[in-house]
């Protein structure tokens, strides 16, 4: 399949860094290890080291391998599905509670950039979520006016206020939610990773876990060697199942792919518009999310997730899925006929049947503890759900992780787990693709009545 663009590895955000921590050359007692060095583990790092706390992260590959280095840059308070979903899944106080802990997400990683003086790119313009049919305009409606009615950081834009926004034309009409904005994924992680190392964490990169021993004191065994700690932080989202052996009912890993173009040029610039730079994602089921870069790219993706059966990580060299992703492109860009795609990449994400994020403790085992499962939102709630985690491992508190506990639908065995995923999956994007050929049909209709 020929395609345009090219394949990074990794992504665009992140390379192995110069500085690469090393694998331990001897054993080593730690107070408390962390297994995972994304958005997670580092944020929980830094707050048990602020708290005086001895900690070794081990990361199997460097530190931003994994989604923390592959993602859009959405940073939102998108939690759940949306707006509506929460309060009609959970009732109105619990729906509005979850919405907010999203909200307070996010003013938790952008304190965390100011503080740490972390140079991410990061721009406080929002996220939209764009209707590009007008079948999604009620949901989004109804959506603005329960975020209005209860004090959240959401407007309601029709189709008028789109337009002063000088938005692409394929975008329709949407909710801002005024909180967030879009960052550097891989200079955020970097930053992170920076300041864990400069407090005193000690991190081991391509170290991966291979056996986790249990008892009082446990023993995390790594290519010969033992790290024993009294507390272990599993940070590991997607990789959990692959790594680990564990959550495999709790998880199914997805990958999610993105592309790139090359730096627009001034006069491609003009004709797009697009001068607020808000990111963009589409009020699909599996939604599209677009947003311009620093530098001036375009980038886009998502809506094409892969499972792999057994819960294996899918590839993430993926011909046909990047081959969707420019003809979704082509379709929603009309103005950007002239360019090109310059880069493709995959990442893996954790989704949760019910589309919320999981953290506790392991059952029977009151020194193994974890948070994961973002679902594609990961930037907001991994920074401050690491960091609340590290509060409750050491009697710190951390009552804002109350909000997600429930009992969780749990996954079943395979076949029947490659079943159930792939059945949500075909339910969500059936109901895209059906309203995309419509949007397709009747782009052809109204053509030929201008012709005529």
């Amino acid at each position: 399949m020929t395609i345009g663009g090219k394949f990074a590895p990794v992504s665009i955000w992140v390379d192995r860094p110069s500085d690469l921590c090393p694998p331990p050359d001897h054993d080593i007692d730690a107070e408390i290890a962390i297994i995972g060095g994304g958005y997670t583990g580092l944020s929980a790092a830094l707050r048990l080291r602020e708290l005086g706390h001895d900690v070794v992260l081990l990361e199997q590959e460097f530190c931003g391998f994994g989604a923390s280095g592959r993602n859009a840059g959405h940073l939102t308070p998108t939690i759940g599905k949306d707006i509506f979903s929460c309060i009609k899944l959970y009732g109105e106080k619990r729906g509005l509670d979850l919405i907010r802990f999203g909200e307070d997400a996010v003013a938790f990683a952008e304190r965390t950039i100011a503080e740490r003086n972390i140079a991410c790119d990061y721009r406080a313009s929002g996220n939209i979520i764009a209707g590009v049919h007008p079948d999604q305009r009620a949901i989004l409606a109804k959506s603005a006016e329960l975020a209005a009615r209860h004090g959240l950081h959401a407007d309601f834009l029709d189709e008028a206020e789109m337009r002063a926004r000088s938005l692409p034309s394929a975008f329709l009409f949407g909710i801002h939610e005024t909180g967030g904005g879009h960052l550097h994924p891989g200079k955020y992680v970097m930053g992170l990773r920076r300041a864990a190392l400069d407090s005193g964490v000690q991190i081991h990169e391509q170290t991966p876990v291979d056996h986790i021993e249990h008892g009082e004191t446990l023993v995390l065994r790594s290519q010969a060697r033992r790290i024993r700690a009294r507390q272990v932080l599993l940070a590991t989202n997607a990789f959990t199942p692959v790594s680990l052996n564990m959550f495999r009912s709790k998880l199914a890993p997805l990958a999610v792919s993105l592309f790139s173009t090359p730096p627009l040029s001034g006069a491609q610039l003009e004709r797009l518009g697009w001068s607020g730079r808000e990111g963009l994602y589409t009020a699909h089921e599996s939604l599209e999310s677009f947003r311009l870069t620093a530098d001036n790219r375009l980038l886009g993706g998502s809506k094409y997730v892969r499972y792999g059966y057994g819960s294996s990580l899918p590839p993430a060299d993926h011909p046909e899925t990047f081959a969707r992703l420019e003809n979704m492109f082509r379709v929603r860009f009309p103005e950007l006929a002239d360019v090109g795609i310059e880069n493709y990449w995959s990442g893996w994400i954790a989704l949760v049947l019910d589309f919320l994020p999981v953290c506790g403790t392991v059952k029977g085992e009151g020194n193994i503890h974890y948070s994961m499962g973002y679902n594609g939102h990961g930037i907001a709630q991994a920074s401050t759900m690491g960091a609340a985690m590290a509060d409750r491992m050491v009697g710190k508190g951390s009552g804002i992780l109350d909000i997600l506990s429930r009992r969780i639908l749990p996954l079943p065995p395979e076949p029947f787990r490659w079943l159930a995923v792939q059945g949500l999956l075909s339910f969500l994007t059936g109901k895209d693709r059906r309203l995309d050929r419509k949007i397709a049909r009747e782009s052809v209709e109204t053509i030929t009545e201008a012709e005529a």
